[in-house]
């Protein structure tokens, strides 16, 4: 039977409207982001990438026992962790994401390694889930070496801890308080006898911050465990896993680098080179001193920030000519309305008040807006 007109032309409509809906359809898979799938990953040191610019990696280094991470969108989660190992020893692993470069594993588009003096900002942010039932820390762990190297391991390893749970704690021994990113630490350091550790371990959990990395890599140069001409190599966040561990997730991450001139914010005045004198008079349970800062660099200084650490027993009471930040462990001087500006050869001078108690010891490092100074 012959279909008339109007059927006819009915037909091509719907024919046409099914074509259209068809286009439509193909450019939106065209155009439209597609939700990567969850990726497993068992091997002890396979890895992924997501986000198409942070690698997650197994990194099952101190165990034979299975271990396996799901990596998401957003972070990874260990869905398998066998076995324990004792809690006075190293973790079972470090499973974790990264910006940087891990053992030649660079992350996608990173701008790592960079020359700490290059850096303007390094900011962070994460989200952890914690789990009942095991024995691990969840940290950071941010890499500095001398040189801009992208495998084995670095001169200084910085650890950030979140939270820890069970008898385990950092490598070395406690060396004070610290206040860093608007945040109290207790301060640990030590060698593991391949590189040195600094480790800021939280007085409790915290579940997610924002931060500047370069915080904590300052904190590195003032203590002498590195300098402004070495390398940020890699920030990583994770967990180190001693008992069980299935379930822990780093649930959103990012790490970004940025690069400026010396007279970005987070390094007021710009790097210089500096001399320090530290005049000490100290007594059974006090001392005073009198800290003079020379600019033996050939340009001007507009702001300065002095950072030290005080050796274990001492703490300030009272200090004049400038502000500080922290009054035991490490602290930081910066200058007041007067005596912000330093010409090229001129100098600053404060003053400090604090009690003691076993053998007093002056600061054996300081640093000027970043850069380590002579003494």
């Amino acid at each position: 039977m012959r279909p008339s007109p109007h059927h006819a032309r009915r037909a091509r409509g719907l024919l046409g409207a099914l074509l259209t809906s068809l286009a439509s359809l193909a450019a939106l898979l065209t155009t439209a982001p597609l939700a990567q799938a969850d990726t497993t990953v068992c091997e002890a040191f396979g890895s992924t990438t997501v986000q198409g610019r942070y690698v997650v990696q197994n990194n099952r280094w101190g165990t034979s026992a299975t271990q396996c991470i799901t990596a998401t969108d957003s972070g990874f989660r260990i869905t398998q962790a066998d076995g324990s190992v004792p809690t006075n020893g190293a973790p079972k692993s470090y499973p974790s994401i990264f910006n940087g470069c891990h053992y030649t594993n660079c992350s996608p588009g990173t701008q790592l390694p960079a020359q700490l003096s290059a850096i303007s900002t390094a900011p962070s942010s994460i989200s952890f889930t914690y789990v009942n039932g095991a024995v691990y820390d969840a940290a950071y762990d941010i890499w500095l070496d001398p040189t801009p190297r992208t495998d084995g391991v670095n001169r200084t390893e910085i650890m950030i801890w979140f939270n820890r749970v069970g008898s385990v704690q950092p490598i070395g021994s406690p060396v004070g308080n610290a206040t860093v990113g608007g945040r109290t630490w207790q301060v640990w350091s030590g060698s593991n006898g391949t590189n040195d550790v600094l480790s800021f371990v939280a007085p409790s959990a915290i579940s997610s911050w924002n931060f500047d990395v370069m915080d904590f890599a300052r904190q590195a140069v003032s203590r002498g465990l590195a300098q402004n001409s070495w390398y940020l190599t890699s920030v990583q966040a994770g967990f180190e896993p001693w008992q069980n561990g299935a379930g822990l997730a780093v649930t959103s991450f990012s790490s970004t680098v940025n690069k400026g001139s010396s007279s970005d914010p987070g390094t007021p005045g710009g790097a210089t080179a500096c001399k320090v004198a530290y005049g000490a008079n100290a007594w059974q349970g006090g001392f005073t001193a009198d800290v003079t800062i020379t600019n033996t660099g050939t340009s001007p200084v507009s702001g300065w920030k002095l950072a030290f650490t005080l050796p274990s027993g001492q703490q300030i009471t009272n200090a004049w000519n400038a502000n500080l930040s922290g009054s035991s462990g490490a602290v930081t001087a910066s200058n007041v309305s007067h005596n912000g500006e330093l010409a090229a050869g001129g100098q600053a001078t404060f003053g400090l008040q604090g009690t003691s108690s076993g053998t007093f010891a002056k600061p054996s490092a300081f640093s000027l807006n970043g850069t380590a100074c002579t003494t």
